[in-house]
This record gives structure tokens, C-alpha cells and sequence, in this order.
């Protein structure tokens, strides 16, 4: 199987297992669940829950047995979006080639929405122990979910990143931004596959160090696609964080450089799983495909 095979077939699962643990749109108050599932049903790569299977599989564990982990970090992310395009916070209009969730529904019940979402993460993880992952395995997912989404990791970057926005290009500080609002949740991702499929210590630690590679260049790509990416493949607006005098890599480093990072940070990331052996090739795929996206 080819990588565009491998992520559409786990996309497919993910889709198909996201329909189960989110209410249907009619249910009452219907407007949050309207909300809620406009923004989780509005396309993308499904990266995340896909880095949670492509994990769990590089140490032996199927992946039915993960979707409830791959469900629950989607739920997260997408709460993650929905504030994240707030007025108060980067006040974008488009997401996913579409209206950004308050823009629809208002500023009010699109942080509600956010807020329910990632509310419902954690108790679709905790279904872990339902599909036969142990209650100490669970128990240590969930645990690094919340480490991941907290002060000090998603919350924590985009508090930085809020608060640096005007200020001098300082490298130390990007880097603590990008390793902590986008790097954290893939890091997790990545861990909490391997945990729910019991990996030995030497596999966790292989994992994490490859998580934290991808998700630095992760968003390194990102802050280049700002500048060089085009609507139509990114499906919001460009040219954004130099409009907000946002602190990226290129503007530390420039464009070239951050893109030899981010090229330096997949090579290191997929020779990191060489050791797991072929199980792991979606991993190394992936930490390529990181750098080649358009979106």
C-alpha cells in the first residue's frame, strides 16, 4: 500500500468512527450540534487521529483498536480551531475552504462549540477500555491528552503566540511557541498510539522523539505556507501572520532556512522509527509528506 492509499483508507475509518461519537444534528439543542459538527465535518487531512492508528500500528496494535484515541485528538483539534479563528484570537474568516464556525453561527455558541468538543475528547478516549486497551494504558492517554491541550502545551503556545505578536524576531521564542501550540498535540498524538499499543520504553521513546520532530516542522511548513500557499489548497487566507506581525520561522530565519529545518527535522523524524521495522513505514511516509503538503 502506497501512503495515499494508506491515509485515505485510515481517513475513511476516522470519518466513519467521528459519525458515532458526536450527536446527530437534530438532537436537541440542535444549533450547538449543528455547530459542532460543521467545523469537525469540514474536511482535512485528519492527520492527527491518522499519526494516533499509524503509532499504535508501528508497535503491533490494530487499527479498530485506536479509534477511539483518533476520534478523541480530531475532537480536540477541531475545538482548538474553532477558537483559535475567534475575533479575540486570530479572527480569521475562512477555515478549510469555508466560514470559519463563528462567522455561521456567532462568536457565543461557536466557543460553546469548541467548548463541547473538548469536553466530549476525553470521554470518547476513556472508551479506550471498551475495545479491550487497558485501564492503565487508557489512564496514561488521557493524562497525555491533557498535558498536551493545557497551560503548558496547546493553551501555553497560543498564550505566547497572542503575546509576541509585534515583537522582535527572537528564535528561542518561536520555537517554544511552534513546539507547544502545534507540536504538543502531534507529539501526543504520536505517544498515545504507542501507549495504547503497550510500546516498550525504547519504542515510546522513539515515538516522542518522532513526534516532537514532525510537529515542529509541522508548523514550520505552515508558517511557509502563509507566504508561498495559495486559497485554494490551504483554504483560509494568506499573507496572515505578517498582517498580525505574527513570530514565525521565516521571519527569524527566513524562508529558505526554515524550509532546510523542516527538511533536517523529517529526515531525523523517519530515520528516529527506522528501528521499529516495516510496520513504522507509514510514519517515515509521513514525516516526508509533512514538508511536500500544499495544505
Amino acid at each position: 500500500m502506497d501512503l495515499a492509499n494508506y491515509l485515505a483508507s485510515r481517513r475513511k475509518l476516522v470519518e466513519e468512527a467521528l459519525e458515532k461519537v458526536v450527536p446527530p444534528p437534530g438532537a436537541f439543542p440542535s444549533i450547538i450540534h449543528e455547530a459542532m459538527r460543521y467545523s469537525l465535518f469540514a474536511g482535512g487531512k485528519r492527520l492527527r487521529p491518522i499519526l494516533v492508528l499509524a503509532a499504535g500500528e508501528a508497535v503491533g496494535c490494530p487499527a479498530d483498536k485506536l479509534l477511539p484515541a483518533a476520534c478523541a485528538v480530531e475532537l480536540l483539534h477541531t475545538y482548538s480551531l474553532i477558537h483559535d479563528d475567534l475575533p479575540s484570537m486570530d479572527n480569521d474568516d475562512y477555515r478549510r475552504g469555508r466560514l470559519t464556525c463563528h462567522k455561521v453561527y456567532g462568536e457565543a455558541i461557536a466557543i460553546l462549540a469548541g467548548d463541547a468538543l473538548l469536553t466530549a475528547a476525553f470521554g470518547v478516549l476513556a472508551e479506550e477500555v471498551q475495545v479491550g486497551c487497558s485501564p492503565e494504558a487508557t489512564l496514561a492517554a488521557i493524562r497525555e491528552l491533557a498535558l498536551a491541550a493545557g497551560s503548558q502545551g496547546l493553551v501555553g503556545g497560543q498564550v505566547v503566540d497572542l503575546l509576541s505578536e509585534g515583537g522582535s524576531p527572537e528564535a528561542e521564542l518561536v520555537e517554544y511557541i511552534h513546539r507547544h501550540k502545534t507540536g504538543s498535540l502531534i507529539r501526543a498524538c504520536v505517544r498515545i498510539g504507542g501507549l495504547l499499543g503497550e510500546a516498550t520504553q525504547d519504542e515510546l521513546e522513539r515515538l516522542t522523539r518522532y513526534g516532537e520532530d514532525i510537529g515542529l516542522a509541522f508548523q514550520i511548513i505552515d508558517d511557509l505556507l502563509d507566504i508561498e500557499g495559495e486559497f485554494y489548497y490551504t483554504g483560509k487566507a494568506t499573507g496572515s501572520d505578517a498582517k498580525k506581525q505574527k513570530l514565525t520561522y521565516p521571519a527569524c530565519f527566513g524562508i529558505e532556512k526554515s524550509r532546510q529545518v523542516a527538511r533536517e527535522l523529517v529526515d531525523r523524524a523517519a530515520s528516529t522509527v527506522e528501528e521499529l521495522g516495516e510496520k513504522a513505514w507509514p510514519l517515515k511516509a509521513i514525516a516526508h509528506y509533512i514538508v511536500e503538503r500544499k495544505s
